[in-house]
């Protein structure tokens, strides 16, 4: 028997899934912003901002995940660096190795999030909104976690000296393989990173995000996976 729910349920459960601390949906904001942030403010203190912003994303995210502790304590060691760091940031502006190192620092934050998540959807056993959510931010991160690679890259002097917002654009651009062809790495590590993140993004997309889309039936409150053998 279908029982009705109450007119607002599925509105309130929206809302909470994208304010609470323990939510994807809120990680999914905090991705957005931090790449809004990164796409349009390109003032030396700006790096600052994006990168407080960053440890506020990957802080939500290992706790909607249950990261494990030794992700945490790993984790928490990188927050700590990159938080003495910005505000080193505010008052001394390294045009080279500065950035470099903020770049690689914040791309070290992208790299332990989708790990973390993925262990906890495989774990949870159910596809619900939360599943959907967190397979589309541990994608997301990805992408911003080879944005500041490339970043990193080009601050060091091997890859050219576009701006991060050029960084970004080629990232997701390679990600989705969409691949415009108006910017390209110079020169390698550059373009053998961008390979991987091609097979990366197409792997994850077809394998892992589109089996959650799939399975997820809208209204409920989790599909449990099937068994293997059961029919």
């Amino acid at each position: 028997m279908d029982i009705a729910r109450p007119a607002g349920h599925r509105p309130r459960r929206l809302v909470e899934a994208f304010s609470s601390p323990d939510s994807y949906g809120l990680v999914l904001l905090l991705i957005l912003v931090t790449y809004a942030l990164s796409a349009t403010i390109t003032a030396a203190w700006a790096v600052s901002l994006v990168l407080v912003v960053q440890i506020a994303t990957v802080w939500v995210t290992l706790r909607a995940s249950r990261a494990r502790r030794l992700a945490r304590v790993i984790a928490n060691a990188i927050l700590v660096i990159s938080a003495l760091a910005a505000l080193v940031n505010l008052f001394i502006h390294q045009e080279t190795a500065g950035t470099g190192f903020l770049a690689a620092l914040s791309g070290l934050l992208y790299l332990v999030a989708p790990f973390s998540i993925v262990r906890h959807l495989a774990q949870r056993g159910m596809v619900d909104l939360q599943t959907v959510l967190g397979a589309i931010a541990a994608y997301l991160l990805v992408g911003m976690f080879f944005a500041f690679l490339y970043r990193a890259l080009g601050a060091f002097g091997s890859q050219g000296d576009g701006a991060f917002p050029q960084d970004l654009f080629f990232s997701f651009t390679t990600l989705t393989t969409t691949g415009y062809g108006n910017l390209v790495p110079a020169d390698n590590p550059g373009q053998s990173f961008a390979v991987l993140e091609m097979l990366v993004g197409q792997l994850f997309l077809v394998t892992a995000v589109a089996k959650v889309i799939s399975a997820w039936q809208p209204g409920q409150a989790g599909t449990g996976l099937r068994a293997r053998g059961e029919d």
